[in-house]
């Protein structure tokens, strides 16, 4: 691998197809190519579900949206990835080396292809690696930019919220008859249950905190098909006057500008609790299965879990089947936290 000191590109492409969250864990790293190399046009290769977290963000020129089922076969998907390629980049930056990735990283012939190191079957793809230094998510990514001179300085996650988007906002508050800062938002779902703290847990909580806030209310977040498990969580608590749940799900950025104007926001170990870092309001974050590495280096920002020896396990499915992270976490020691990080 030969040294890139002297390396100056004019057209970067970032591949990071997915999660959503995955996505906007990846803008600290924009930001810091836009930094490093402020005169190259930055282009990002995603799926199309991603596009919302990326849209009206300063520093990136294009996004290629990758929409699977608007290309039904192999043959189609070539020729999209040569689009891609056909803008000549002089660096293409893989955080992900998924498949789709690598055929846009061989195909692009770019100058400088860099990820984290490949395994010895892929290392034609690249021409530099660097290996990831583990911390929090954000910074573990940007530390693949080293061998640029890149180095990770405390950027979070960010999303460009619109003047539109936060009047938007503020009327669909209004209409639930709330006001910015009179509220936490509550992300109490998760597709994985190694990952999702009881309903009844949650039901709980908001109980208890009600009595001791009882002008506090309770913004309930929830996406396609989750809303099954939010009303099991009205289900189970008694205090449903202090819950507001939309009527249908929002969409990424509207959630995003609700978020901009709560007090605070609680849940799972999800995408939502980063868009709540992007956007600046202070998260804690039930953890089961995962470790700490999911959260911003902050005070404003905590977790909060049961100190087990199997956890974190960073696994989909509970060895011991019992979930005991997650079901002998009491809701009093959330509750408890949740009351003072909000203060008097």
């Amino acid at each position: 691998m030969t040294g890139l000191s002297s390396f100056s590109p004019e057209r970067i492409l970032v591949c990071q197809l997915r999660q959503i969250g995955d996505v906007l864990l990846t803008t600290p790293s924009i930001r810091l190519l836009h930094e490093r190399y402020p005169a190259a046009a930055i282009d990002v290769f995603t799926e199309k579900k991603c596009v919302p977290v990326l849209e009206n963000n300063p520093h990136v020129r294009r996004v290629w949206a990758l929409d699977k089922k608007a290309l039904p076969n192999f043959l189609a998907e070539l020729r999209y990835y040569a689009r891609i390629a056909a803008e000549n980049y002089d660096l293409v930056v893989d955080f992900q080396q998924l498949p789709r990735c690598r055929f846009v990283t061989l195909m692009s012939r770019a100058r400088v292809r860099l990820s984290y190191p490949p395994p010895w079957y892929n290392r034609l793809l690249y021409t530099h690696w660097a290996t990831p230094v583990h911390g929090y998510s954000g910074s573990y990514r940007a530390s693949i930019l080293a061998p640029l001179g890149i180095v990770w300085n405390g950027q979070g996650p960010e999303m460009f919220l619109t003047e539109k988007e936060k009047g938007w906002a503020r009327d669909y508050l209004a209409a639930c008859g709330l006001v910015p800062g009179t509220y936490v938002t509550l992300d109490p779902t998760h597709r994985r249950s190694t990952r999702l703290w009881p309903a009844r847990h949650y039901g709980a909580m908001i109980d208890q905190v009600h009595a001791a806030r009882p002008a506090l209310r309770f913004f309930i977040l929830y996406g396609p098909g989750e809303e099954a498990m939010v009303r099991e969580v009205l289900n189970s608590c008694t205090a449903t006057q202090a819950c507001i749940l939309p009527d249908t799900v929002i969409g990424l950025r509207q959630m995003a500008a609700v978020q901009s104007m709560a007090r605070l926001h609680v849940g799972n170990c999800s995408g939502p609790r980063h868009f709540a870092v992007a956007v600046g309001c202070p998260t804690l974050t039930v953890l089961g299965a995962t470790s700490g590495g999911w959260r911003f280096p902050s005070e404003i920002h905590q977790d909060i879990f049961l100190d087990l020896p199997c956890r974190p396990c960073n696994q989909n499915r509970c060895a011991s089947n019992d979930h005991a992270c997650l079901e002998n976490l009491p809701p009093e020691r959330v509750s408890q936290r949740l009351l003072a990080m909000l203060g008097p």
